[in-house]
């Protein structure tokens, strides 16, 4: 078996795969000799049959199989042993030319190749958001947890800071939805002039429009998306409850079933406490808003050009449904973003050494353990305890390859923190938000 490579361009080669008999002939004979002894033909008993009728009968068969299977294990065996970097599976090229009644046989394959291309990660400056909690969020806070902790007393009609439960209703458009909402929490003056007052079995008809301030409480106490709710003009609200809210006291007692028994001692380590983990938080959203801006950055930048009418074939003829060649070069252009970054990440990872290793996963898998142990107070388990629940995860493969994924996202986020040009930049949360999603 002889198999040469000839290049067409940057991007696309010809792999040419020749077979001659004697390449294949051992083996055909011996499959032959096989079928002979085991194959059932009528008027023969078994092992007795001549070999001219297993030819006839199987020879073709058995020869395009072997062909196959040699064809296929020398191509592989060739792309990995010249290091060819390929993007997708070899394409045959002349497969409706070849005549099987020949005795040797020239197969061609295209190959569409991997882009030789460099990746600077600090072309372009990210903007990286350091989010705080501010006086205010931290003032909200400790106002929730108060009402959260607080006394409730139920109340025969509604006033100015109430809590009221009760069901949106609009049958024609499928409203059915159970809610509590604060009076303070409605925007539209009409609406809280309409339920100021409201006593339990009272339906009251609001309208939708400006009854909220964020859309996000549209799908909370309504149930619709911001732009369905805007089809919907007018909706009831029976009263259920009316209740009023006594806030807890900021006393010891308060603190210790938040924190448990010592750990917080006054309003003030309260709110250091609430800052410290809204910040960790805030660290993790600002932290995939880098990573992404990071991504798409490198995908704008990094230029380089792909074989596509190569990649246009390949995904059709991979496709699992038949699909006409409009709908493959449609197909290619959803997905071409995605593998450009796919060939920028595997070139980063290959030459920063990004990849997480069998070690590593091990490791990662031990603080997750201890994490999660210890929101259930052990505190301190043995090495023993955690090698065994560690062996126990690893033999996942679904788990293992789970963690792999997060583990190697941290490793190329940590990277970019590292090499990226990341300009720093602190705001609060709410402007986070305005900033990095309006």
């Amino acid at each position: 078996m002889d198999i040469t490579k000839k290049d067409i361009d940057a991007l696309n080669a010809v792999v040419t795969v020749e077979i001659k008999k004697e390449d294949y002939e051992g083996e055909v004979k011996k499959v032959l000799a096989n079928y002979r002894k085991t194959a059932n033909i009528p008027g023969f008993r078994k092992g007795h049959i001549p070999m001219g009728m297993v030819k006839k009968q199987y020879g073709q068969a058995v020869l395009v199989e072997e062909v196959n299977k040699l064809l296929q294990g020398g191509l592989q065996k060739f792309l990995t042993e010249e290091k060819l970097d390929v993007l997708g599976n070899p394409l045959p090229k002349n497969e409706n030319e070849i005549d099987w009644k020949s005795e040797d046989f020239t197969f061609e394959f295209d190959l569409g190749m991997s882009p030789k291309f460099e990746v600077d990660v600090t072309k372009k400056a990210i903007t990286n958001y350091k989010v705080v909690a501010d006086d205010k969020m931290l003032d909200n806070q400790v106002k929730t947890i108060r009402k959260q902790y607080g006394k409730l007393t139920s109340k025969d009609k509604a006033e100015k800071g109430d809590e009221i439960t009760g069901t949106f209703s609009n049958e024609e458009k499928g409203v059915e939805k159970s809610t509590t909402l604060e009076l303070d929490e409605l925007k539209g003056k009409s609406q809280i002039k309409a339920l100021t007052g409201a006593k339990v079995g009272d339906v009251i008809t609001l309208k939708t429009k400006g009854m909220f301030a964020e859309d996000h409480e549209i799908q909370k106490h309504i149930g619709l998306t911001p732009e369905d709710a805007k089809d919907v003009d007018e909706l009831t609200f029976k009263v259920e409850e009316v209740n009023t809210r006594e806030m807890a006291e900021m006393n010891q007692e308060l603190f210790d079933k938040l924190f448990g028994e010592g750990v917080v001692k006054s309003e003030a380590d309260l709110k250091s406490k609430i800052k410290e983990d809204a910040e960790k938080q805030f660290e993790q959203q600002s932290d995939q808003k880098m990573l992404n801006d990071v991504v798409e950055s490198l995908i704008e930048n990094t230029k380089f050009d792909l074989p596509k009418e190569f990649l246009e074939r390949w995904i059709q003829v991979s496709s699992e449904k038949p699909m006409t060649d409009e709908e493959a070069k449609a197909e290619y252009e959803r997905s071409e973003k995605g593998l450009r970054y796919q060939l920028i990440e595997g070139k980063l990872r290959a030459e920063n050494n990004l990849q997480a290793s069998f070690e590593e996963l091990k490791e990662y898998s031990r603080g997750m353990i201890k994490a999660q142990m210890a929101q259930f107070g052990q505190m301190d388990p043995s090495d023993e305890e955690l090698d065994n629940i560690a062996a126990r995860i690893m033999s996942n493969q679904e788990e293992v390859q789970r963690m792999g994924e997060q583990l190697n996202t941290n490793k190329l986020l940590q990277f970019f923190k590292e090499k990226a040009k990341l300009k720093t930049k602190e705001v609060t949360y709410e402007k986070f938000i305005k900033e990095a999603y309006e």
